[in-house]
């Protein structure tokens, strides 16, 4: 059945208590059975039973300010509701809130059979489809730009898994992101997932725990989403935040929780059509006093790094199972049969193969990623001889970029074609800041600042959190001090600057002038290092374009930066030389949000 929605903003159903009661049991085994609210036909919804235990509900009508047409509103299975009462789960913050001034939105509900035929849901109260095969629901929206979003549930006979697929030209611009949330009542799906996962279970000095558990804290300590305890509470003084669940893209498949008898968990795709490469980070999941909140991310704004992807079917799986944590992608074979908008079978994809990498160091993970405007991808590189392969890649040209660490080391270009290999001979890193010898050098050069104070917790608390390390130190002496006890990850402005290194030069040593390279992973507000040697100041950076909120949310991913300053050889003396580093700004902030940078690496080198 075919049905247009326009919300009026006067629109308040749900207070007037005209909301159906929760799906039934099933009411035909893998079927579609039509129901109108009250026996009002403006007010369907439709009941879809998987065949698998599991029976949901999608909204067809607008029924509140936090509920919209396309939502699941009911989720039962083997029995029991999962499904917020209050809220949608549902795309963004319902369909209504995709584009800006638009408020018509088209649903239709179909049992697909695999040989194609298409039989439209009953417009009958009480109607019943039996379906095959297949059932899809596809969920559009136009802006008055003339870009289309498509989103999609389809289910396969028999499954307990709700498949979904996402597919837009223009960015929704109500909220400037694509995701899709979840909101399971705490009391049935109260734990997080585990350790191996996304938002899993945090162990830190013998305390386990979910970083985006916000269950006991007392309020906000940073903007409406960072958390603290009560000082009644034995956990006074740590965070929490729904940030906190990110891991890099690269190292998570799924998301999710399990309580009484179920885990409810996402699937994630390839991410082909996301953008922010193999280390993005970003918020995940979010546990209450009252809701578990799973959430997939298409796409969001925070600490991002490049422009957004269109035109690409970003495909998920929300599997309901009997709590075990999810080991294999469900099946997503038959996505093919169908008819969806911007599927590309495995026959029209292609590969690219990479005999080796040359000039690697030892010890440090090497990761082959390749961008265009279109998609991304991303390959692990064999710790022995760094040899790789990408597979199912969209045909075209892409930017292939060779990371040590998370620090692009090399960069060339391959084109990719349906249903064959690009095979690359040895590729030779040539463009390692680590292979020119140094005086001296603090960190590795390897895009992150793990390896510093700190560095170890950045991702999954506060700056303030009081497990973290003092961020002020002492000089940090130059053959005597270890960066990992002695080197701060992070500089703020108006926490610790003023960071100080001493360094000793032999006679000889001060002769020529001499380079000091820093090297950052993120900056926020603007921030730049100015340094002083001796007597000797720098002029001031241009300042790096503004970006969100980053180093007190989870990330220290950002636009990797090397700062050079010559040193004149005049101001450099025999003994003792006095390195001081301030992070500077025009833009003002306090705390954790004044101007701050995030370290790479910092060494000495001779000036070129």
């Amino acid at each position: 059945m075919n049905t247009t929605s326009t919300r009026p903003p006067w629109v308040r159903w749900l207070a007037a208590g005209l909301l159906a009661a929760a799906a039934p049991a099933a009411m035909a085994a893998f079927s579609i059975t039509t129901v109108h609210d009250n026996n009002n036909a403006a007010r369907p919804q439709y009941v879809i039973d998987t065949d698998g235990g599991l029976v949901f509900k999608v909204r067809g009508w607008d029924s509140s300010s936090t509920t919209a047409i396309g939502d699941l509103s009911s989720m039962v299975y083997k029995g029991v509701e999962y499904a917020d009462p209050a809220r949608g789960t549902q795309l963004n913050s319902g369909a209504d809130w995709l584009y800006n001034g638009v408020s018509a939105v088209g649903l239709k509900v179909e049992a697909v059979s695999a040989n194609g035929t298409v039989t439209p849901a009953s417009s009958s109260n009480g109607g019943v489809v039996n379906a095959s095969d297949y059932i899809r629901v596809t969920l559009t929206s136009t802006s008055t730009k003339g870009g289309v979003l498509t989103h999609y549930y389809l289910v396969k006979k028999g499954e307990s898994n709700i498949h979904m697929g996402t597919h837009f030209t223009e960015e929704p611009d109500v909220h400037g992101l694509v995701r899709f949330i979840a909101r399971i009542p705490i009391a049935r799906l109260p734990n997080g997932g585990p350790a191996n996962a996304a938002g899993g279970l945090r162990t830190y000095n013998g305390e386990s725990f979910w970083a985006e558990d916000l269950r006991g804290t007392s309020g906000a300590i940073e903007a409406s989403d960072v958390f603290g305890f009560p000082a009644t509470d034995a956990r006074y003084g740590q965070s929490r935040s729904k940030h906190y669940a990110n891991r890099r893209l690269k190292d998570w498949e799924f998301v999710g929780g399990s309580g009484p008898g179920v885990g409810i968990w996402f699937w994630r795709d390839n991410n082909e059509g996301g953008s922010g490469g193999p280390f993005y980070r970003s918020l995940l999941q979010q546990i209450t006093d009252t809701t578990n909140e799973l959430t997939y991310i298409v796409n969001y704004g925070e600490a991002q790094t490049e422009a957004f992807r269109m035109g690409v079917l970003n495909t998920y799986t929300m599997i309901f199972n009997d709590g075990t944590a999810p080991t294999a992608r469900p099946d997503t074979s038959w996505y093919g049969n169908v008819g969806l908008v911007g599927y590309v079978p495995p026959v029209s994809r292609g590969s690219v193969s990479g005999a080796g990498l040359t000039g690697r160091i030892a010890g440090l993970p090497y990761t082959v990623g390749f961008a265009n405007a279109q998609a991304q991808y991303w390959a692990d590189a064999d710790p022995v001889d760094g040899h790789f392969t990408a597979t199912g890649m969209l045909p075209g040209v892409y930017t292939m970029t060779v990371y040590k660490g998370e620090l692009a080391v090399q960069t060339g270009w391959v084109t990719v074609t349906a249903n064959a290999t690009y095979a690359l001979n040895p590729v030779a890193i040539t463009a390692d800041p680590e292979a020119t010898p140094a005086l001296w050098r603090i960190g590795h050069w390897d895009g992150t600042p793990q390896e510093f104070i700190n560095g170890d917790k950045l991702t999954f608390m506060h700056p303030s959190d009081v497990r973290m390390a003092s961020w002020n130190i002492s000089p940090f002496v130059i053959g005597q001090s270890n960066a990992a006890t002695q080197w701060p990850a992070y500089q703020w402005k108006d926490v610790n600057n003023g960071l100080q290194v001493r360094f000793t030069l032999k006679r000889g040593q001060n002769t020529a002038p001499l380079r000091l390279r820093l090297g950052t992973t993120a900056d926020f507000a603007g921030a730049r290092p100015q340094v002083t040697v001796n007597s000797w100041t720098s002029a001031i950076p241009a300042a790096p374009p503004k970006v969100s909120r980053n180093l007190t949310v989870g990330t220290y991913r950002g636009f990797n930066r090397t700062y050079s300053f010559d040193i004149p050889a005049a101001q450099l003396v025999v003994g003792t030389n006095v390195l001081t580093i301030n992070t500077v700004s025009g833009t003002a902030g306090a705390a954790f949000l004044s101007p701050a940078l995030s370290f790479d690496a910092i060494d000495l080198i001779a000036a070129q």
